[in-house]
């Protein structure tokens, strides 16, 4: 693909001698506000608050803007390589697309246009438990570009491992464990509306395909979605997950897996003794615990800690590329984006994903090249200061 930053010259000479603007804002810290003119009551409901006060989602911003990018001059290369391999998977550059839900809040096409746009991009895109569309639906979109799938360990064993098994066979090559969502977090702006979308059998998706799920329904789903509706609610919630929980995962699965939701460098090494690959250090973007860590706080101890035994992600709170630029420089190996490329979702489809993504991309290679590295494999924490 060349420089990513190229990107920035295609805009400016579409824009002189082509009389064409970009039709979605290049300025990803401001894609919210675009997007709320998109996005229903119940939508932005979902998709933006956070747990609470809004407290941790908060402090994830704040941490960002604490962190702050040191330049140093006249080491710089005409050629950049921001290329990688995080667990086996390829990568055009240390992003992937962050597990998010109940999509098509944002667009009819929901998942399945992320995966296109990933794919379009060579970046791999992950597959939420609650997405909109089935483990094979995206799978199908996806096509031959490289997909990981997230699993929300659901409290029925055979359910969990029809998940894992259908995933295999659909190709997904990583297995990202969610440990942070065993119940919901205490959201008031779905609260306030008494706004559920699975409730309503949306975000549902692989539940209603699942051979195991659907055995255990006196009707179809097609026949009575709300008795389908009460029987996911039924197997969603898990609080008594443990990590002994994790064999069971393992032995269903035989590709690398990622455990989500890691802020403590203690459980970090708990990943380590119960056979995880990595982590992705993450408090949910701040949706489940209110008074939370900032997850970019917590990245460093968690590095320190395992970073030389296990791969180690992030996510919670990345918003632009200088944000990545930020996160591997305090440990993490790769960065996860979330809320951003659904706000491009919501304002146009797969289109508006691949413009979201390409300006990370674009700004990641622009902000490494001003700060004086080639790759991101360059950077360390002394690449940064923490502001007063």
């Amino acid at each position: 693909m060349g420089n990513f930053g190229d990107f920035q010259a295609a805009i400016y000479a579409e824009g002189m001698f082509g009389d064409k603007t970009p039709s979605i804002t290049t300025d990803l810290a401001h894609l919210e506000e675009k997007a709320r003119d998109q996005l229903t009551p119940e939508a932005m409901g979902y998709i933006v608050p956070s747990a609470g006060s809004g407290a941790t989602a908060r402090a994830n911003r704040e941490a960002f803007d604490r962190n702050r990018i040191v330049p140093r001059m006249l080491r710089n290369s005409a050629e950049r390589d921001l290329s990688c391999t995080i667990l086996g998977t390829e990568m055009p550059a240390p992003v992937l697309l962050a597990p998010v839900g109940v999509q098509t809040l944002a667009h009819p096409d929901g998942e399945l246009a992320t995966a296109r746009a990933a794919t379009a991009l060579g970046l791999t895109y992950t597959h939420s438990t609650q997405s909109s569309y089935s483990i094979e639906a995206a799978a199908e979109a996806s096509g031959d570009g490289s997909r990981w799938y997230q699993l929300y360990f659901p409290n029925e064993r055979d359910l969990c491992a029809s998940f894992l098994e259908r995933a295999k066979a659909a190709g997904y090559t990583t297995v990202v464990v969610t440990l942070d969502t065993t119940l919901l977090g205490w959201r008031p702006a779905d609260l306030d509306r008494g706004f559920l979308p699975f409730l309503a059998g949306n975000g549902i998706a692989n539940y209603l395909t699942d051979p195991v799920f659907t055995a255990s329904l006196s009707a179809s789903p097609e026949e009575d979605p709300v008795a389908a509706a009460l029987r996911f609610a039924q197997v969603f919630p898990n609080p008594g997950l443990s990590w002994d929980d994790l064999a069971f995962v393992r032995e269903n699965w035989d590709g690398p897996i990622v455990l989500k939701g890691i802020c403590s460098p203690d459980d970090a090494r708990l990943a380590v003794d119960h056979g995880a690959n990595g982590v992705i250090v993450s408090n949910h973007g701040g949706r489940q615990v209110d008074g939370g860590v900032a997850a970019l706080d917590a990245l460093p101890g968690v590095a320190e800690a395992v970073g030389d035994q296990l791969t180690v992600l992030f996510d919670s709170g990345v918003r632009t590329g200088a944000d990545v630029v930020k996160a591997i420089a305090l440990g993490a190996q790769a960065v996860l984006l979330g809320r951003p490329y659904l706000y491009g979702l919501a304002l146009d489809g797969q289109q508006g994903v691949e413009h979201v993504l390409r300006c990370l991309l674009a700004e990641l290679d622009l902000t490494l090249t001003g700060a004086g590295y080639t790759s991101h494999r360059e950077l360390t924490p002394e690449s940064l200061i923490t502001a007063g």
